[in-house]
């Protein structure tokens, strides 16, 4: 037999010797997997192994909550003080509204005496600090008196915003779910149309309709009335928008189970509508009320007659002479709408952050 003869067994053995290099390069020698030793722990050692293990935990865990309660406390501190730049006003007005108007001068002399309504001789720049008091002096409740029993003026404004406000509020409102019924419930294209002119006037801002609210209620010989503001204030675009937003998201399948049971147009709106845009329309009555408390445009254009006019018209009438009177009238003139808010908080949250019906 020639020596470069291969016999089977040779061929056999080789085959077995590559197949085990293959299994050394892949798994590891078997001679390494024999002197694998398995070390036993006594039950103390595991103790002392898994106590190592909690302690580990522990503290990590208390480094992740001490992250996150410092990047809690950071923002609650901002939150606080934003709060605080953004109530700030606020509480100086209701506390400076018990000072007398000798104290508010003194103390705010340095804003007066920069003011344009200053005199030229008394007329300086703002180069001085003012004085924030938070706690006056004496407590004065003179500038109530003056304006609760002394003066009708007062009390004559204020009746005369509620007469122009709620009819407004209550207009708007009747008008909006009725309108936004018709618009969600037959979609036609002559009707989108319609819906997006309503869109475009409520988009543009008052002054651009101001001049023509003031021909028409000359024309119709409305000027220099209360309907002079608030039949423009109750065909409103802004409570249809929002309305018709809402009841488009009612399930058609409501509707259509009513009619199944046999009820009509008016009681589909009434019992199904209504009800279930409810958080939407105290959403929108806090918001009318809000705005058109705090109008002055138009009771400055269309009503003449001074006596006829708002109580917010009659705070920017409130001369410098008499600041405390100022301050405590601004003060009562925030009532209502903080009042209102307070209590339809949750319906205006509801209302305006709700974007479906579940």
């Amino acid at each position: 037999m020639k020596r470069n003869e291969i016999t089977p067994l040779q061929t056999i053995g080789s085959q077995v010797q590559n197949a085990n290099h293959e299994n050394e390069h892949e798994h590891g020698s078997i001679r390494d997997i024999q002197e694998v030793e398995i070390v036993r722990l006594s039950d103390e050692e595991l103790e002392a192994l898994h106590a190592k293990g909690r302690a580990d935990a522990r503290r990590r865990m208390k480094i992740r909550t001490a992250a996150e309660r410092f990047w809690i406390a950071v923002g609650l501190l901002l939150a606080v003080l934003v709060a605080v730049f953004a109530l700030m006003p606020i509480v100086l007005t209701i506390l400076d509204s018990f000072m007398s108007t000798d104290e508010i001068k003194t103390n705010y002399s340095a804003v007066y005496n920069s003011l344009s309504s200053a005199s030229a001789e008394t007329k300086t720049y703002l180069s001085s600090t003012p004085k924030l008091k938070m706690i006056p002096d004496m407590v004065s409740f003179s500038q109530y008196k003056t304006l609760l029993f002394l003066s009708p003026t007062y009390l004559l404004k204020f009746w005369n915003s509620v007469v122009l406000v709620v009819p407004i509020v209550l207009g708007q409102i009747a008008v909006g779910c009725l309108a936004s019924y018709s618009f969600s419930r037959y979609r036609r294209k002559r009707r989108e149309v319609l819906f997006f002119s309503y869109v475009i006037l409520m988009l543009m801002p008052f002054q651009v309709t101001l001049v023509p609210n003031y021909l028409i209620a000359n024309k119709l010989g409305i000027y220099n009335t209360w309907w002079s503001i608030i039949l423009p204030g109750i065909f409103s675009t802004f409570s249809i928008f929002l309305l018709t937003k809402y009841m488009r998201q009612i399930p058609s399948s409501y509707i259509e189970a009513a009619k199944l049971d046999g009820a009509n147009e008016w009681q589909i709106f009434t019992r199904i509508s209504l009800p279930m845009c409810k958080s939407a329309v105290y959403a929108m009555a806090i918001l009318l009320f809000i705005d058109y408390w705090n109008m002055v445009e138009q009771p400055l254009i269309l009503l003449e007659d001074a006596g006829k006019q708002p109580l917010s018209v009659f705070l920017s009438q409130i001369n410098a002479s008499e600041v405390g009177i100022a301050f405590a009238a601004s003060f009562i003139f925030m009532l209502p709408p903080l009042l209102i808010f307070l209590y339809g908080e949750q319906y205006l949250v509801e209302g305006i952050s709700r974007s479906g019906i579940k």
